[in-house]
């Protein structure tokens, strides 16, 4: 049997892919996953292009993990955003490597293992295929309470920063009945909470097969009719596909969990605009505020960039002033870093490196502060909290779990517990996570 190590980066669908990868290497050519490259004949790195200088990581982990196996007989295989984008160059800047594949091409992994054994030399597969590789890939399986579906991919936005349209394609939704399949698949497996997954996921267009059209919402609807399912979550919106049936959905499905990631970017309407996101900051607020009219106690995250070109110190004052209006219990930040291809690229009035860090950390700061005094305000609450799995920190005698919002909650428990939903008391707030007591 041979041995698979696979390295991932990136968003929740880049984990569910790498889940799928080694579900299908394993049903066609026997493949066992393993948790050290050491001893693997196969490395696979399934790779992000959002994040800063992801091609440069890329061939650092690679030079790492080949000298880790040096002396053995090892394919090596970059998947993911990184193979989609670049193609070739990864053959020329590390011709060590055997296989590139973008995100919409591992399904025919089986056979381009095979055709190398055959064959030798090198395989570039970054094609949009005609065939939905869904079709291709095993049942899926959960190892746990919590398991996510695919609802949709791609993107229609073209932001100016953003590679998605270019890595993952053009906007796709799956249809209604392959997505029911599969998540009443997963909870008769033991799932308790099933996540749907879309780099737009607002943006959802199925059919169903009486030629129903349905978005997000009705989706969500159909989903939670699902026998055994106990919470629904979605990820990633975007601010110009929300509807207000989707805010309805939240007050309407018992099932669907009261959080929503909606990145806004900036503050700054200027800024927005250069973005090409579609909305306005009053656009983004008249969601938030209908929103808490719905449903009070909805946790809120978001995603900023700051240091954008042309960025001024008031675009980013603006900035500051709307995550402390809406004050949100989390959020991911980052500054600007261009993508090849993408317009912002090639936009002039760079924001200096020295400046865009200064503006980061003020923002990351205030930001952490929100999540903190988030945290502590749960202090004294009864939660709600489904038990994920044994808690990473501590004496082994934790457990941890979520609570509807999403916020992460550790406390003394044993495994047994993992997959039942226990009513846990809040005693402390800490900057990431909380800590409390089964009631």
């Amino acid at each position: 049997m041979n041995n698979l190590f696979i390295k991932n980066f990136g968003c929740q669908m880049n984990v569910y892919d790498a889940s799928r990868m080694a579900a299908l290497l394993q049903d066609a050519l026997g493949y066992r996953q393993v948790e050290e490259p050491a001893s693997a004949d196969l490395i696979i790195l399934n790779t992000c292009h959002i994040r800063e200088k992801a091609a440069e990581k890329l061939f650092s982990e690679l030079g790492r993990l080949r000298k880790n196996v040096a002396g053995r007989p090892v394919i090596f295989a970059v998947g993911g955003c990184v193979g989609q984008a670049e193609g070739e160059l990864i053959f020329r800047r590390a011709p060590f490597v055997s296989l590139v594949f973008g995100p919409q091409n591992y399904h025919h992994l089986p056979d381009m293992l095979r055709r190398l054994e055959r064959e030798g030399g090198r395989i570039l597969a970054n094609e949009e295929p005609p065939d939905s590789k869904f079709d291709a890939l095993p049942a899926v399986t959960t190892g746990g309470p919590v398991a996510s579906v695919v609802v949709q991919e791609g993107c229609n936005r073209f932001c100016t920063y953003c590679v998605v349209p270019f890595t993952r394609g053009r906007e796709w939704s799956r249809p209604v009945e392959a997505i029911l399949a599969e998540a009443a698949s997963l909870l008769r497996q033991g799932a308790r909470e099933i996540q749907l997954l879309g780099q737009n996921v607002n943006a959802y267009q199925g059919i169903d097969r009486e030629g129903i059209p349905h978005d997000l919402a009705l989706l969500i609807q159909r989903v939670a009719l699902l026998p055994g399912l106990e919470r629904i979550r979605f990820v990633t919106s975007h601010p110009a596909d929300m509807n207000d049936d989707l805010v309805a959905a939240f007050r309407d499905v018992e099932q669907l969990c009261p959080y929503l990631h909606l990145p806004i970017q900036s503050g700054s309407d200027r800024v927005l605009a250069c973005m090409e996101r579609g909305h306005s900051v009053a656009d983004y607020l008249g969601w938030i505020e209908r929103l808490r009219a719905t449903v009070p106690d909805i946790a809120l995250a978001s995603d900023f960039i700051v240091g954008f070109p042309g960025e001024t110190e008031d675009d980013f004052a603006q900035t500051l002033a709307l995550a402390e209006r809406v004050a949100f219990d989390h959020a991911y930040s980052f500054v600007f870093s261009p993508r090849p291809g993408t317009l912002a690229a090639t936009m002039p009035d760079p924001v200096p490196p020295e400046v865009g860090a200064r503006r980061l950390a003020v923002l990351q700061e205030r930001l952490n502060a929100m999540q903190l005094a988030g945290n502590i305000a749960r202090v004294g609450r009864l939660e709600p909290v489904l038990v994920e799995g044994v808690a990473k920190r501590g004496d082994g005698g934790e457990v941890t779990g979520k609570t509807p919002q999403g916020r992460t909650v550790n406390f003394p428990g044993d495994p047994s517990l993992v997959g039942r939903i226990l009513e846990v008391r809040i005693t402390e707030g800490l900057p990431n996570s909380l800590r409390g007591k089964s009631a």
